[in-house]
Formats: C-alpha cells, structure tokens, sequence
C-alpha cells in the first residue's frame, strides 16, 4: 500500500511559497543594478515632461535631469572612483572591521560571549541569554555560531526544554540586532547611508555614529525583559517535557578554560587603559578631543577610529595571552583575513554608491521627497504614524531581503528626505528603520543562518522543520516589534534625544 505524504499545514505552505518567492529574487547587487537603469529611464521620461519643483530650503527651481545627458555620461565615467571611494559607509565599515577583525579571529569575541552565559545563576540564564545575544552584534557571526546552540546545551543541561534555549538566544542574537550598550560595525554604516540621503535636501548635512545611540541602548532592557518573558511565559510552557533522546547530542563547550580567562582580563584591561587615555584626551577645551568651546564634538566624530582602535587592542592582548598570536605578522594575517569576508559587501556597495549618486543627480531624489512631503500634507499624515508606518514597511520587506544595508540603501534616499521636510530628522528616520529591520528577522526563512538553526533544532527534535521555527520564533517577533514600536513612540512623545544633542525633529 502506498503511503501518502502528510498533510502540510497551512502555515508551513505558506513560508515554503515566501522561500522560494525570496529565493527567486536575484542578488542585492543586481537588484541595485536594475534600479540604476530604472532610474536612468524615470529621469529620461521626467526630464523630457519638464518636471520641476522648488527647493525647499532655497526655492531654486529643482528640474529633472536625464541620466542620458552628455554632460551626466561624462559625470559618471569621470567621478566613478570618486563615487566609490567617498561612498560613507565604505570606509567607516572597512576600517572597524580592521579591529573586529583582529579581535574575531583570535577568538576574544566568542568566549567573552561563553563567559557572559557560562556559571550564570539557573533563575537568570534565560535572562543572560537574551542579553547575551544582544550584545553579540558586536562579534559579527559569533552570536549565530556560537550563542545559539550554546542555548540548547545549557538548557539541557538545566533539565529545561533545549529548543526555549535555541528560541532564547536567537530572539537576543536576531531580534535584538540593531540595540546594544556599546556602539557596533551598524551604527557607522547606516549612519554613512543616511547622511548621503540626507544631503539630497541640507547639502552639509552631517549625521553622527551616535545618531540612535540613547534609543538603542534603552532598548537593550527593555528586549531582555520582553524576550525572558515570552520564553518563560509562552514559548517553553507548549513545548512537551524535555526527555533526553537516546542519540547523543553533540556537546557544546561553555565553559571557559584558564588560558582564556587570562586573555579575557588582558583584554578588557587594555581597552581600560585605552579608555583612560580617550579620557584624558578629552579632558579639558582645547585638548585634541574637546573643541575650543568645550564641546565633545571632536570626541564624537572619532568614535568610528576609536572603535577600530578598542577591538584591535583588545583583540592583540587577548591574542598574545593565549598565543594565539605569536608575532606581528598573525595580526597582519587577521586583519587580511577580515578584508576578504567583506569582499561581497564591497561589491555591494560599488553599485549601491553609484545607486544614490546617479539618483541625486537626476534630481529625482529631492522632487520625490518634495511630492511626497506634499502629498502626506495633505492628508495630514506624519509625525508619529508616518513613522510607525516606516517601522511595519521595514520589517515587511525584511522578510524577503535580509540585508539590513541593502534594504536601507534604497530605502533611505527616499524616506529621508520626504521625512525632513516633514520636519522629522534624518536620526529619527533611521531609528524607525533599524526598529522594523530587526524585529522580524527571527521569522525569515531568508536569513541566512536560518539553516544553521534548523540543524541545531534538529539535534533535539527530528521533526524540526521551518515551520516549527517559525511558529516557536513568532511569538518573539511580534512582541519585539509592538514592544520596541510602543516605546520608540513613547520617547518621541517626551521629547527624549535620539543620541547625544539628537533629535527627532529637522
């Protein structure tokens, strides 16, 4: 007798049409590709309809130009490396990542992350989890690798359901991707992406690394809570009791041995001193990172090298202790290694670069957010629910493109501008950004560590499968995202700064 195959459910359907949906997509890159040439086409067509409006800060005349005109082929040939070299967000990324580099492959970045969850108290382990996998961003893939089967295993070794161990830690590492307490590679590169944006409208326009950093660092709180809850109060509660299965689950080593812990102190003691000496070079006005007028301008804007600085430091005294790292020719090895993982990203923003330049000088960039601004006027549309709005578009398309520098990159030049002349700052655009962006990043079937996690779940569940995820990771998605949107809306409504002297109005 012929078996027939189970019944798939409704929901399991349905993920499996947005996988291949999202799978039939063709890469970033050539998504930025094809949008060059619509651009191309859009300024043809507006420039020859004669398509103008005011400037909204001058009143200059603002017409369109065709991308086909001599003078614009000519600008594209010539400014091309310029192009690609001034693009933002290129060098504050490559040069962060020279330190994270260093500081990920001598192995500092994943046991600082074992150590954060190991010998943690059995009432709080839920707890150190979700934080732990928050403050992963700072260590790349680390969070993915490492943290989440990491999970599984204490929990299982805490007598407690391995698969609300997975859930925990994922919700931390993907949910809480976008906040931390330290600044991390993020911050620079959306920063980079909405400053070209929103120089489209105020052309000095400068938007600092800190630009959400107040937001996202009280967001930290608030997703430990929100995550030990759901794990505790509905993630593991429907989860049958947790009976060892007879296979042997692969071990994963939380502990941290002695030589470790020694890197760990040499570590953290070097970015002490470093810290020291910042201080001391922001002591009083007039020292190389205090302005004449005592403001800690100067401070702020080195924070991307300050950053490099701290991770290679840290990275090197972790390396020497351990003998990871024997001479300086194994930091210089590192730091290569570090710059060819990034060499899709640099791609990627080849195209993107060129994307935002050749969509400023068609001018179609600035008569859009104009038509835009005046057309969500005249509705009375904006302020807090324009928003929100921005918040559940993100956090749509995220499930169908998981880069969250892809997505913004097309995003930005768009809704920055139309947002500044509705009098909401280019900060505060981006902070709803980054809030949509990562709350449904647990959901996606398209991220790319999501076959990684049905392997680990498989360890404890045979019948593991995307739909099981999803509808263990659901739960957190949706109360990451009503949580942080409520008290994203909550800090706009007291007038709260975004990040040091940031706020959300232009």
């Amino acid at each position: 007798m012929t078996q027939t195959a189970p019944r798939r459910s409704m929901l399991t359907r349905f993920l499996d049409g947005v996988e291949r949906t999202g799978n039939a997509l063709p890469d970033p890159v050539t998504l930025f590709a094809l949008m060059i040439v619509m651009v191309i086409i859009a300024s043809v067509i507006a420039a020859a309809a004669g398509v103008a409006v005011p400037h909204p800060g001058t009143g200059d005349v603002v017409e369109a130009k065709s991308l086909l005109a001599a003078d614009q082929i000519q600008r594209l040939l010539v400014e091309m490396p310029k192009t690609f070299t001034s693009f933002a967000p290129l060098g504050y990324v490559l040069l962060v990542m020279l330190g994270v580099g260093v500081a990920e492959k001598t192995g500092f970045l994943t046991v600082a992350l074992r150590s954060l969850v190991s010998g943690v108290s059995p009432r709080l382990i839920t707890a150190a989890l979700v934080f732990a996998g928050i403050m992963s961003s700072l260590a790349a893939d680390a969070g993915y690798v490492v943290l989440i089967p990491l999970g599984a295993a204490i929990f299982m070794g805490a007598g407690r359901h391995p698969v609300a161990g997975l859930a925990a830690g994922f919700a931390g590492v993907a949910g809480g991707f976008s906040s931390n307490l330290i600044l991390t590679p993020l911050d620079p590169l959306l920063a980079g992406i909405t400053q070209e944006a929103a120089r489209l409208v105020a052309a000095d326009y400068v938007v600092e690394v800190t630009a959400n950093y107040y937001l996202m660092l009280g967001l930290v709180p608030l997703f430990v809570i929100v995550g030990t809850w759901v794990t505790d109060r509905i993630v593991e509660p429907r989860l049958p009791k947790w009976v060892p299965t007879e296979t042997p689950i692969p071990a994963v080593d939380g502990d941290v041995s002695a030589v470790e812990r020694r890197g760990i102190q040499a570590a953290l003691l070097s970015v002490v001193v470093l810290a020291a000496g910042v201080a001391a070079l922001a002591w009083a006005p007039g020292f190389p990172l205090r302005g004449e007028d005592g403001s800690f301008l100067p401070l702020m804007r080195s924070l991307v090298s300050l950053m490099f600085i701290a991770f290679l430091v840290a990275g090197i005294a972790y390396g020497v202790t351990t003998r990871v790292i024997a001479s300086d020719k194994d930091v210089v090895r590192m730091m290569a290694d570090a710059m060819s993982d990034l060499g899709v990203y640099i791609v990627l923003a080849f195209i993107a670069a060129h994307f935002i330049a050749m969509f400023s000088w068609s001018n179609l960039g600035i008569i859009s957010a104009v038509v835009g601004a005046d057309t969500l006027r005249s509705i009375g549309f904006e302020g807090s629910p324009l928003l929100v709005s921005l918040i559940l578009l993100a956090a749509t398309i995220n499930i169908l493109v998981g880069s969250a520098s892809a997505k913004w990159a097309f995003l930005a030049p768009i809704f920055v501008p139309m947002l500044m002349l509705l009098g909401l700052s280019p900060e505060a655009t981006q902070a709803a950004y980054r809030i949509g962006d990562s709350s449904t990043n647990m959901i996606t079937p398209l991220l790319p560590y999501f076959p990684l996690i049905l392997i680990v779940g498989k360890r404890y569940d045979p019948n593991f499968g995307i739909g099981t995820l999803v509808a263990t990771m659901l739960p957190f998605a949706i109360a990451f995202g009503v949580a942080s949107t409520a008290f994203f809306v909550g800090w706009l409504a007291l007038g709260l700064p975004l990040g040091p002297g940031i706020s959300s109005t232009f």
